[in-house]
């Protein structure tokens, strides 16, 4: 069941973030980008989906934190589904994560 209003408290939370966009996802939802690169993406107010370099995502995946993505779970991506306010929390955690390695990742070509 989802978290009523999960995808208004994500969206609000995230784009607050520096220089974080919001705009509709391709597939339906709302994704959060940091310039080309997207951080994640919600749909309404069941699931998460936020991408990771493999190894970073193995390591999510087996510490419990998310799913291997609901459609291409051999990929860096996770899904996070929302049932519960902690579900909700950790989907902010993760699209944190997501944004920290974004931005050392910019920080690095800038060098």
């Amino acid at each position: 069941m989802p978290v009523p209003g999960a995808q208004h408290r994500i969206r609000n939370v995230v784009g607050e973030w520096e220089d974080v966009r919001v705009a509709p996802h391709r597939f339906g939802g709302v994704e959060f980008r940091l310039g080309r690169r997207e951080l994640g993406h919600i749909h309404a107010d069941s699931l998460v989906d936020i991408p990771f370099p493999r190894p970073v995502r193995d390591g999510i995946v087996a510490a419990g934190e998310a799913e291997p993505h609901h459609v291409l779970p051999k990929t860096g991506w996770v899904s996070v589904f929302l049932h519960s306010e902690a579900d909700v929390q950790r989907a902010i955690r993760l699209l944190q994560r997501s944004f920290s390695l974004a931005v050392d990742h910019r920080r690095r070509i800038v060098k």
